[in-house]
């Protein structure tokens, strides 16, 4: 464990200057066999939401199995803390998502519609910054706004032109509850609004954690809530989801974005996460963040429990 004692002094730009060595006891099922990670002292990352959570544990569980020490950094605040770590190689490795790659880091105003070509162009420019995208997953963890029952009987809404019509007819009906990162992201609320032609007033918009907007809209205190269709929760609370009938929110297709380096120097990476990446897809995404939103499991237990039920490592 020398080396990976020594990466935990490490400091960065990003504010990322500890973490903790993951300890599972894995062995390689369908996949990691031969061990060709064997030696490789390799960073997991991950920002702090749930299905992050998840995920970098799913990604530090495989490489475990395939034979390297990891180093358990995930739950970075924010979006550009978690990515600017695999960037420096302060990271190695995370779970990232193509549209917030393509709109919030490489600054394009439109996302690409195909989903398949926005990972392409994800890929193409993020190799010149050190950062390469592995295959992604059909996992897409995009925006939507929902509703609770009570609501949803009340005013009809099926589709965002419709809340677009709704703030035009009955300014008052339409509250948002919604992230402060949401609130001020180009593919969120601001640009959310401009495509559609809605103008919440700022009175009528909340800003608040992840989890309190579930609640808050399960309770009605908002009509509207910002949520992730891959969330647990939606199901759970029976909320009605608004489409997005314009197709305004990007891709965000699940994908591992690795640091180059790091995948020249371990170029088994790919072969380990591959099959995973193919297995997530947004059904998966709502079971496993559901066993943490709404029945309390940890993250790092649920992505365990389901690497060995999928048969991709051994336990013990």
């Amino acid at each position: 464990m020398a080396a990976v004692a020594g990466v935990l002094v490490l400091a960065s730009a990003c504010g990322l200057t500890s973490g903790s060595p993951m300890v599972d006891d894995v062995k390689p099922g369908s996949i990691g066999q031969g061990e060709p990670l064997k030696g490789a002292s390799l960073t997991v990352t991950s920002k702090e939401f749930t299905e992050q959570l998840i995920l970098g544990a799913i990604m530090g569980i495989a490489f475990q199995a395939a034979g390297a020490d990891v180093l358990d950094r995930t739950g970075i605040q924010g979006s550009i803390g978690a990515r600017e770590a695999v960037k420096s190689g302060d990271a190695d490795g995370m779970y990232e998502y193509t549209g917030t790659a393509w709109i919030t880091y490489l600054g394009n105003s439109e996302p690409i519609a195909d989903p398949q070509a926005q990972w392409e162009a994800v890929r193409k420019a993020d190799l010149k910054n050190g950062l390469t995208w592995l295959p992604p997953a059909a996992l897409n963890n995009t925006y939507a706004l929902a509703m609770n029952q009570s609501n949803f009987k009340k005013y009809g809404t099926k589709t965002l032109s419709d809340v677009a019509a709704l703030s035009k007819s009955d300014p008052g009906a339409v509250t948002l509850c919604v992230e402060s990162e949401f609130a001020n992201r180009a593919d969120g609320l601001p640009g959310m609004e401009k495509a559609y032609g809605m103008d919440v007033p700022a009175k009528n918009i909340t800003q608040m954690d992840t989890g309190i907007i579930y609640t808050q809209v399960k309770k009605g205190s908002c009509t509207y809530g910002e949520v992730f269709t891959t969330d647990g929760r939606i199901k759970s609370m029976n909320l009605a989801v608004m489409s997005d009938d314009k197709k305004f929110f990007p891709n965000y297709n699940a994908a591992p974005e690795i640091n180059s380096k790091a995948l020249k120097k371990w170029p088994a990476i790919e072969e380990v996460l591959d099959p995973i990446t193919k297995r997530l897809n947004n059904a998966v995404a709502q079971e496993l963040n559901a066993k943490v939103d709404v029945d309390g499991e940890d993250p790092h237990q649920v992505a365990l429990d389901w690497m060995v039920a999928e048969g991709f490592v051994k336990e013990g």
